[in-house]
Protein backbone atom coordinates (compact mmCIF):
# COMPACT_ATOMS: atom_id res chain seq x y z
CA UNK A 1 0.00 0.00 0.00
CA UNK A 2 1.53 3.33 -1.05
CA UNK A 3 1.85 6.24 1.42
CA UNK A 4 -0.43 8.33 -0.82
CA UNK A 5 -3.18 5.70 -0.63
CA UNK A 6 -2.79 5.33 3.13
CA UNK A 7 -2.98 9.10 3.58
CA UNK A 8 -6.31 9.37 1.77
CA UNK A 9 -8.00 6.11 2.81
CA UNK A 10 -7.25 6.31 6.56
CA UNK A 11 -9.71 9.19 7.24
CA UNK A 12 -12.58 7.12 5.85
CA UNK A 13 -11.58 4.17 8.05
CA UNK A 14 -11.60 6.47 11.10
CA UNK A 15 -15.00 7.83 10.05
CA UNK A 16 -16.35 4.26 9.86
CA UNK A 17 -14.99 3.51 13.35
CA UNK A 18 -16.54 6.69 14.71
CA UNK A 19 -19.91 5.84 13.17
CA UNK A 20 -19.86 2.32 14.62
CA UNK A 21 -18.45 3.06 18.05
CA UNK A 22 -19.02 6.72 18.74
CA UNK A 23 -15.25 7.05 19.12
CA UNK A 24 -12.11 5.20 18.11
CA UNK A 25 -11.29 1.97 20.00
CA UNK A 26 -8.24 3.48 21.70
CA UNK A 27 -10.03 6.63 22.84
CA UNK A 28 -9.43 7.58 26.45
CA UNK A 29 -12.63 8.48 28.30
CA UNK A 30 -13.80 12.05 28.62
CA UNK A 31 -12.37 13.86 31.62
CA UNK A 32 -13.64 16.93 33.46
CA UNK A 33 -11.59 20.04 32.74
CA UNK A 34 -9.76 21.80 35.55
CA UNK A 35 -11.37 24.96 36.95
CA UNK A 36 -10.80 27.92 34.60
CA UNK A 37 -8.99 29.84 37.36
CA UNK A 38 -6.15 27.30 37.16
CA UNK A 39 -5.56 28.04 33.48
CA UNK A 40 -3.61 31.20 32.59
CA UNK A 41 -5.37 33.69 30.34
CA UNK A 42 -4.37 33.41 26.68
CA UNK A 43 -3.04 36.65 25.19
CA UNK A 44 -3.95 35.64 21.63
CA UNK A 45 -3.46 32.73 19.23
CA UNK A 46 -0.80 31.90 16.61
CA UNK A 47 -0.52 29.07 14.11
CA UNK A 48 1.09 25.84 15.36
CA UNK A 49 3.68 25.48 12.59
CA UNK A 50 5.83 28.28 11.19
CA UNK A 51 4.55 30.68 13.86
CA UNK A 52 3.20 33.18 14.18
CA UNK A 53 1.60 33.09 10.70
CA UNK A 54 2.13 29.51 9.45
CA UNK A 55 4.94 30.46 7.08
CA UNK A 56 6.22 27.45 5.12
CA UNK A 57 3.10 25.35 5.74
CA UNK A 58 -0.37 24.92 4.26
CA UNK A 59 -3.71 23.52 5.38
CA UNK A 60 -4.05 20.33 3.31
CA UNK A 61 -7.44 19.30 4.69
CA UNK A 62 -9.39 22.15 6.29
CA UNK A 63 -12.13 21.86 8.86
CA UNK A 64 -15.33 20.53 7.29
CA UNK A 65 -13.76 19.01 4.17
CA UNK A 66 -14.60 15.27 4.05
CA UNK A 67 -16.36 15.80 7.43
CA UNK A 68 -12.98 16.65 8.95
CA UNK A 69 -13.14 18.00 12.52
CA UNK A 70 -9.78 19.79 12.39
CA UNK A 71 -7.08 21.13 10.07
CA UNK A 72 -4.23 19.06 8.63
CA UNK A 73 -1.05 21.13 8.44
CA UNK A 74 1.65 20.07 5.98
CA UNK A 75 5.01 21.45 4.92
CA UNK A 76 5.14 23.12 1.51
CA UNK A 77 7.67 20.50 0.40
CA UNK A 78 5.05 17.73 0.55
CA UNK A 79 5.51 14.10 1.51
CA UNK A 80 7.46 13.63 4.72
CA UNK A 81 9.52 16.82 4.33
CA UNK A 82 7.96 18.19 7.54
CA UNK A 83 8.65 15.04 9.60
CA UNK A 84 10.35 16.17 12.82
CA UNK A 85 9.47 19.86 12.41
CA UNK A 86 8.74 21.68 15.66
CA UNK A 87 5.11 22.14 16.72
CA UNK A 88 4.35 25.20 18.85
CA UNK A 89 1.55 25.93 21.30
CA UNK A 90 -1.05 28.13 19.65
CA UNK A 91 -1.59 30.02 22.92
CA UNK A 92 -0.79 30.16 26.61
CA UNK A 93 -2.53 27.33 28.46
CA UNK A 94 -2.21 24.10 30.41
CA UNK A 95 -1.29 20.64 29.12
CA UNK A 96 -4.00 18.20 30.24
CA UNK A 97 -3.07 15.13 28.18
CA UNK A 98 0.05 13.83 26.43
CA UNK A 99 0.06 10.16 25.46
CA UNK A 100 0.74 7.78 22.60
CA UNK A 101 -2.69 6.24 21.96
CA UNK A 102 -1.47 4.41 18.84
CA UNK A 103 -3.68 3.59 15.86
CA UNK A 104 -4.39 6.46 13.49
CA UNK A 105 -3.88 9.04 16.22
CA UNK A 106 -0.34 8.25 17.38
CA UNK A 107 0.97 10.68 19.98
CA UNK A 108 -1.63 13.24 21.08
CA UNK A 109 -1.43 16.42 23.17
CA UNK A 110 -4.45 18.23 24.57
CA UNK A 111 -4.09 21.81 25.87
CA UNK A 112 -6.70 23.92 27.65
CA UNK A 113 -6.83 27.64 26.94
CA UNK A 114 -8.80 30.39 28.68
CA UNK A 115 -9.81 33.44 26.66
CA UNK A 116 -11.36 36.73 27.70
CA UNK A 117 -14.47 35.88 25.66
CA UNK A 118 -17.85 35.85 27.40
CA UNK A 119 -19.15 33.34 24.85
CA UNK A 120 -18.93 29.53 24.70
CA UNK A 121 -15.30 30.06 23.62
CA UNK A 122 -14.25 31.34 27.06
CA UNK A 123 -12.52 28.01 27.61
CA UNK A 124 -11.36 25.94 24.65
CA UNK A 125 -9.26 22.84 24.10
CA UNK A 126 -6.65 22.40 21.38
CA UNK A 127 -5.82 18.85 20.30
CA UNK A 128 -2.56 18.13 18.44
CA UNK A 129 -2.24 14.66 16.88
CA UNK A 130 0.22 12.35 15.06
CA UNK A 131 3.28 13.77 16.85
CA UNK A 132 6.65 12.07 16.51
CA UNK A 133 8.00 13.30 19.86
CA UNK A 134 6.75 15.08 23.01
CA UNK A 135 8.67 17.86 24.71
CA UNK A 136 6.10 18.51 27.43
CA UNK A 137 4.21 16.66 30.16
CA UNK A 138 0.67 16.74 31.62
CA UNK A 139 -0.18 19.54 34.07
CA UNK A 140 2.57 21.73 32.63
CA UNK A 141 1.74 25.38 31.99
CA UNK A 142 2.84 26.50 28.55
CA UNK A 143 3.17 29.84 26.78
CA UNK A 144 2.11 30.82 23.29
CA UNK A 145 4.88 29.87 20.87
CA UNK A 146 6.52 27.37 23.25
CA UNK A 147 7.59 24.08 21.65
CA UNK A 148 5.32 21.07 22.28
CA UNK A 149 7.03 18.40 20.19
CA UNK A 150 7.56 17.42 16.56
CA UNK A 151 5.47 16.50 13.51
CA UNK A 152 4.98 12.76 13.03
CA UNK A 153 3.17 10.29 10.80
CA UNK A 154 1.51 7.93 13.32
CA UNK A 155 4.05 5.22 12.70
CA UNK A 156 4.02 5.57 8.92
CA UNK A 157 0.26 5.25 8.43
CA UNK A 158 0.32 8.36 6.25
CA UNK A 159 2.59 11.23 5.27
CA UNK A 160 3.78 13.41 8.13
CA UNK A 161 1.43 16.22 9.10
CA UNK A 162 -0.13 17.88 12.14
CA UNK A 163 -3.81 17.30 12.82
CA UNK A 164 -5.10 20.24 14.90
CA UNK A 165 -8.56 20.47 16.43
CA UNK A 166 -10.03 23.30 18.51
CA UNK A 167 -12.96 22.35 20.69
CA UNK A 168 -15.37 24.67 22.49
CA UNK A 169 -16.67 21.62 24.42
CA UNK A 170 -13.66 20.67 26.53
CA UNK A 171 -13.02 17.18 27.87
CA UNK A 172 -14.72 15.29 25.04
CA UNK A 173 -13.51 11.79 24.16
CA UNK A 174 -10.84 11.91 21.48
CA UNK A 175 -13.36 10.75 18.87
CA UNK A 176 -12.65 9.71 15.30
CA UNK A 177 -11.44 12.98 13.78
CA UNK A 178 -14.32 12.97 11.28
CA UNK A 179 -18.04 13.52 11.81
CA UNK A 180 -21.06 15.19 10.23
CA UNK A 181 -21.86 16.52 13.72
CA UNK A 182 -19.52 19.42 14.48
CA UNK A 183 -21.14 20.34 17.81
CA UNK A 184 -18.41 21.39 20.24
CA UNK A 185 -15.80 21.83 17.48
CA UNK A 186 -14.50 25.09 16.00
CA UNK A 187 -12.80 25.81 12.68
CA UNK A 188 -9.16 26.04 13.85
CA UNK A 189 -7.87 28.45 11.21
CA UNK A 190 -10.91 30.73 11.48
CA UNK A 191 -10.63 30.78 15.28
CA UNK A 192 -6.90 31.58 15.22
CA UNK A 193 -7.36 34.36 12.66
CA UNK A 194 -10.18 35.85 14.75
CA UNK A 195 -8.10 35.76 17.95
CA UNK A 196 -4.63 36.89 16.94
CA UNK A 197 -2.47 38.62 19.58
CA UNK A 198 -3.22 42.32 19.84
CA UNK A 199 0.48 43.13 20.18
CA UNK A 200 3.81 41.42 20.94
Amino acid sequence: MTPEFRFYIWPFFLLLLAACNGHSPSSPPASPPPPPALIPLADGFDFPLGPPDGEGYYNAQPFGRNLHLGDDWNGLGGGNTDLGDTIYSIATGKIVFAEDIAGGWGKVIRVLHRTDSASEEAQIEALYAHLDTFWIQPDQLIKRGEALGTVGNAGGIYYAHLHLEIRSAVGLPIGGGYSADTSGYLDPSAFIKKNRPKSD
